[in-house]
């Protein structure tokens, strides 16, 4: 309770303390800006890139493995175990009666036998095709036939 130092000893003042709710939101703003990045970070890797890329974006139903220049793997953009993916390919692809692609995402810096392991490892666990993801080359627009022009990270067909 606020102390008034007025004549008036036995009133109670209405006014509301707001002290204790403003550092309460000053900690979930800071929390907030602390946590944020990190949830949008996710599998961060820079694919290789190439000309003449056919564009294919991504869908929902589209199952990604991303592999990080440290050999880390990604489902979907979500961290798993490296030695658990394996059955957690099998379990999505024996679940699966006709699309069995995976694509693989991985940083262009990356030993390429780590990205063969994944691909071994994907082929013996019920992935039928394996697609690469790379990025179209700064300044180019690819010239394949069907191919929307500036489309690419950023642009909108």
């Amino acid at each position: 309770m606020a102390m008034s130092s007025g004549g008036n000893s036995g009133a109670v003042a209405s006014s509301p303390n707001v002290t204790p709710m403003i550092d309460v939101m000053l900690v979930l703003l800071i929390i907030f800006m602390v946590v944020t990045p990190l949830i949008n970070a996710g599998f961060q890797a820079q694919p290789p890139s190439g000309i003449n890329l056919k564009s294919h974006p991504e869908e929902n139903e589209d199952q990604v493995l991303g592999i990080d220049a440290f050999g880390q793997y990604y489902l979907n953009k979500k961290p798993i175990k490296n030695e658990t993916l394996a059955d957690q390919l099998k379990r999505i692809f024996d679940a699966r009666t006709s699309d069995k692609i995976l694509y693989v995402k991985a940083d262009r810096n990356l030993d390429y036998s780590k990205v063969l392991d994944a691909i071994d490892i994907a082929a013996h666990n019920g992935v039928r095709v394996v697609g690469a993801i790379s990025d179209q080359q700064p300044g180019t627009e690819s010239t394949v036939a069907g191919d929307l022009p500036n489309t690419g990270p950023g642009k909108k067909p």
